[in-house]
């Protein structure tokens, strides 16, 4: 399996960033092909001090080929493009093949 990871920094209106995200970008992530699974959350907490991140996004899919594909795909594109809207804080976007804790 492989994960793609969307950290959000503050953005500049939290209210707005949820309310657009939960309203106009989670639709859009609900049609997007590809992914195994998808989650999210606003609830994003550090163990020590304030967390850097205002919200995650977390999808998996079947390997990197299949993620490249969906991201590449005209509604990967879309989704891509939809996040200046309410992302005013900008991105911090990784992946990474998932072990297996018995690997």
């Amino acid at each position: 399996m492989h994960k793609l990871v969307v950290l959000y920094p503050p953005p500049a209106d939290p209210d707005h960033f949820r309310d657009y995200y939960v309203a106009n970008h989670l639709p859009l992530v609900t049609n997007w092909p590809g992914p195994l699974a998808w989650r999210y959350s606003f609830d994003v907490a550090a163990t020590e001090g304030e967390a850097p991140y205002f919200a995650v996004f977390e999808a998996d899919f079947a390997d990197a080929a299949a993620m490249d594909a969906a991201l590449a795909s005209p509604h990967g594109q879309q989704l891509a493009a939809d996040v200046p809207h309410y992302a005013t804080g900008g991105t911090v976007i990784i992946n990474y093949p998932v072990q297996d804790g018995t690997d």
